[in-house]
Formats: C-alpha cells, structure tokens, sequence
C-alpha cells in the first residue's frame, strides 16, 4: 500500500458539512413496557417486507495508517492520541462513511496488551513502551458508538522499517528467534516459509479475535516485500528445507496461501461473524503473462512480485472480501482504472465474495487528471456501471481530512449525501432480526427526537424518513435512510426542517447486516414554521 504522509486541518470537518444527527439515544418507553423486544416477537407490521438489497447498500471506509504515523497518532501524549483519533472519526462520519480499517499490528507489534508481541513504537516513541491504556480497546469503542465498521488491520510479515536486530524492542519475537528474520532491502521481515513465522501471525491475529469485538480482520498488500532493486529475497535455506520439489515462486504462493487459507478457516470458527479481507496491489497479472490477467501492460504483478494469487483466494472463498488498490486514474495507459474495475468485478462473479475498491485520495493534486478535484468522483460514477463493486475506501484518513482541491466536500455533494448500509455479508449465516416496536417520534428546539424499543437480536438499527403523512405500517425507501446506528435506541434528526410533517421507520439488523422488516411509523410536524 502507497505511504503517503496528510495533514489533518482544524477545519476539515466543518469543511465537510458534518451530519445532521447526534449520538445515539437510549429507548423509548412503550405502553408494553421500557425493555427490549425479545427474539420472535409479532411484527406491528406483518404484512410490510423486509427492504433488501439495493444500489443505496454501500462499505464506504477510510484506511487509518499508524506506521509511521501516517495518520495516527500524532501526539504522544494519551489525551493528544484520544483527540486526534477522534477528529479523524468525525471526518468519516462528516463524510458519511461506515467503515474504518485501522493499522494495529504495522510492524510486529501491538496497538493492544499482547502475549505474543510487543507495544508498538507508533504510540509512545519507545518499541515496547507501555502506553498507559489500550489503544485498540479505546479505536474499537469510539467506532461503534458512531456507527462505523472497525476493520483490525494487520501486518503479517513486516518487523521493521529499519535493518538493526538491536533497535527492536527486547522482548520482539524478531530478537528472541533471529533465524526468522530476513534482512531485504531497508527493512526486516519474518520469513514466509517458516511454519514457526505462519503460526506466530496466526496468534497475533486469533488474539485480537478472541478478546475484541473487531468486525473484520484486515491484509493489506504486504506480503513477500515488494522488490527492491532486482535483488533476490534471501531465503534459499528455507527453500532448499521446504520446497518439496515445487519452483521457488510456486513454493513461495504456497506459503502464502497457506497463511490465508488456515488463517480464514480460524477467524470464522471461533467468530462466524467476523470477515477476512484483504486489500492487494490491484493488477494480479498483466494479459501479456497470463490470458487469464487484467488488460494492462507493465505494471507491477502481485502473483509474480509478492506471490500473492489473490484470484485464487476469492474462487476458493478463503476471504469475504477483497479491495484491490485501484490506484490509477480513468485512462492510465500502463493500468487503466475503468480496465481494472471491470476486470476485478468479474472476479468475484458467481462467488460470495464482497468487491470493494481502494482508491488514492493521497493523489490528489499531483499531476495529469489528479489535478482536477473531480477525478475520485468520477471513479464512483464508473463503478456504478458495475453492480458488481459494493463500495469504496480511501487511502488514507489524513488525505480525507486534508480535502486537498476541496475533493472530499465534492465526494459528499455527489454521491455520500445520505448514510448507507454495508451489504449483506453472503455465505456466513445470519439472519434478519426481529423487527423493532414502539416507535416514537417528538419535535423539538433542537430537531425531531425519535425512539423505540430495540430487538434483544438486534445488532444495529436503520431510520427512515419520508416527508408528509404516510401509512403507519408501508414499505421503505433504501433511498430515504437518514441514520444507521450500532448502539441506542434512538437518534435526535436535527436535519428535520421546522414547520415539515415527516414519518419515519425503523429497521432492525443483525452483524452481518442482514434487516428486518419496518416497525410502524411514527407522523411528526417539526417544530417551528
């Protein structure tokens, strides 16, 4: 994945048009009572459907870079870290996003309390250094009271930016088991082939998976390093111990594949509802090499140059979803853009694999048709031509908030001007919910404050709003969402202009966003006139 440094500006939020709705609200109480609904419980509606899937469901999310401090943290100071950490948030729910992917595992290392690595030097300067709190516990929390996805991202090779053993912290497994380490380039990494490398990782992450409510578990394009200067990755002993016969590219992918088939299969037995995905370089093989590759000439291939077959992991479904790093603009000669979108959607034709697409938001202003605010735009124009691409996240968070050539604020005028709902994740059980009941709606000073009980098999709730007075019980609009929320039950729409009747709905989902049928609506005049 690029590296590209951003400057978060005071103003970027306001400069985005932050949303109209506040933290969520506790429940309504109801003639039958304050408490939730319980599983199975008679619909109010029973006769109104579910809304199902639809163009409006969208994973739109922003990669929040730590190596290096990329994007975050800045600070050094806990309080510092907390706030920063938090304007980036509200730059993602300005934006109408629902999805972070957060760096916590850059460098073999840990953004959380781990018995197998240690504290990251990106939090407090020191490899090692105890920071004082858990750094993910606090990210994981602060996303989902604002609704958004938290995908934990790892690193599953990467030690060290650096060359020296010695810099690491003493307790790095790198300094405890030396002869995992290969030295390539400016940098350390654990060796692929190494069974003792592929299990480390897989504790590392299984960790994280047991002790944290993660919605997704996260691989970016590192994999064997990128090649550096045509020289050869040293691990010929390894080869010549566990080759059994294979090339040593072969070898290589299968080692790879491997960690991503085992690693799969872990993470959804012990949380089914947990995804694996995995965001590659986004040219697999150019046609030149392979007929089966993407129409592009001379770029970088990740089968070849980082022995990562990542079409075979979407046929073999060892991931839930994948979002190549379209990095290129409309037009580019060597990687086309509207090439590789058309390529990667039939990838996953016929699979349950989700399509997402990375997009460069660090290339904004450079030269040629980054230059124009409106090129990021126009890649969402081009992918709704494929029903097949399910969203977009931008790399990185910095860059968002920066909103160079004012691009973000043109992102949300033309196409994030309402919140959506993730897809339904495919192939991994779940259920609609029970739908909601009680649904109340109040006009206030401060807009229309809207409550209801919340269905104990609930995991998040969509609100609906459609003007004038509609029937109690009718289906809704994916069109007319106003709020999708994790936790609460209710919402204060401050967007709601005074003196207009507005009914609104309710929908319940389940993890794997999967969602009920409406409840009956709730009529209200707002305030004022």
């Amino acid at each position: 994945m690029a590296r590209r440094t951003g400057i978060i500006t005071r103003t970027a939020a306001a400069a985005l048009t932050a949303g109209a709705l506040t933290a969520c609200l506790p429940a309504s109480g109801t003639d039958d009572g304050p408490g939730a609904v319980p599983p199975g419980a008679k619909a109010e509606c029973p006769a109104v459907k579910a809304p199902g899937d639809s163009r409006h469901r969208q994973l739109r999310g922003m990669w929040i870079a730590t190596v290096g401090g990329i994007d975050w943290p800045k600070g050094k100071t806990e309080k510092g870290q907390k706030d920063d950490y938090r304007r980036l948030l509200d730059t993602a729910q300005a934006m109408n996003l629902n999805a972070v992917f957060v760096q916590i595992r850059p460098n073999s290392d840990a953004f959380y309390p781990s018995p197998y690595e240690p504290w990251s030097q990106w939090i407090t300067g020191t490899p090692g250094k105890d920071p004082g709190y858990d750094v993910l516990g606090f990210m994981l929390k602060e996303a989902h009271a604002r609704g958004l996805e938290f995908h934990a991202w790892f690193n599953p090779y990467r030690i060290s930016r650096q060359a020296d053993l010695n810099k690491l912290a003493p307790n790095s497994p790198a300094r405890k088991h030396p002869d995992w380490v290969r030295k390539y380039g400016k940098g350390l990494w654990y060796d692929p082939g190494l069974p003792q490398v592929r299990e480390l990782a897989t504790n590392a992450v299984m960790d994280v998976v047991r002790k944290y409510d993660i919605d997704a578990v996260h691989f970016d394009d590192y994999f064997y390093p990128y090649p550096e200067g045509g020289a050869e990755y040293p691990d010929q002993a390894t080869y010549k111990t566990y080759g059994q016969g294979l090339s040593k590219a072969d070898w290589r992918r299968r080692n790879v594949d491997t960690l991503v088939r085992d690693l799969s299969g872990a993470i959804h037995k012990a949380k089914p509802h947990v995804r694996f995905g995995i965001s590659p370089f986004g040219v697999w093989r150019n046609t030149r090499n392979d007929r089966a590759g993407s129409p592009t000439d001379g770029a970088l291939q990740s089968y070849d140059d980082q022995y990562a077959d990542t079409r075979k992991w979407i046929k073999e479904g060892w991931i839930d979803y994948v979002t190549p790093q379209l990095y290129w603009t409309i037009g580019d000669r060597p990687a086309d853009y509207a090439k590789l979108v058309d390529w990667w959607a039939r990838q996953v034709e016929g699979t349950d694999v989700e399509l997402t697409i990375g997009q460069a938001a660090y290339r904004v202003g450079e030269s040629g048709p980054w230059k124009k605010a409106g090129e990021l735009s126009r890649h969402l124009d081009l992918n709704k031509r494929h029903p097949a691409v399910r969203g977009d996240v931008y790399f990185s968070a910095a860059s968002l908030a920066g909103n160079k050539l004012r691009f973000a604020e043109r992102l949300r005028k033309d196409h994030y001007g309402r919140p959506a709902i993730p897809p339904v994740v495919r192939g991994r059980g779940g259920k609609a919910p029970t739908p909601v009941q009680g649904v109340q709606a109040k006009a206030g000073d401060d807009g229309v404050k809207i409550q209801w009980r919340p269905a104990k098999d609930a995991d998040a709730y969509a609100v609906y709003r459609v003007e004038g007075q509609k029937p109690a019980c009718a289906p809704v609009d994916p069109a007319t969402l106003v709020a999708h929320i994790r936790e609460g039950g209710g919402i204060l729409d401050r967007a709601a202009k005074r003196g207009t009747t507005y009914t609104y709905y309710v929908t319940a989902l389940d993890r794997l966003h999967h969602e009920s049928a409406p409840a009956r609506g709730a009529t209200v005049a707002a305030a004022g006139g």
